[in-house]
């Protein structure tokens, strides 16, 4: 396509709208993923201390004997 104009580009012959939503809708999912990945990481991470910690803290049991 050519464009003889900055705002001919921006227009993008008459389907500006949905090109530029089409980008917005892509940067703000490129924008969420590490973020929500991030999240997610420290949530496993917290979860597993958690673990740890009830493990450490609780009274020592040996299986009963049969």
């Amino acid at each position: 396509m050519h464009w003889n104009s900055l705002s001919d580009f921006f227009l993008m012959g008459g389907y500006a709208f949905y090109v530029w939503g089409s980008v917005g809708a892509c940067a703000v999912a490129m924008g969420l993923e590490p973020w929500l990945i991030r999240r997610q990481r420290q949530a496993v991470l917290q979860s597993l201390r958690d673990q740890l910690d009830a493990q450490a803290t609780e009274p020592d049991r040996q299986a009963p004997r049969s």
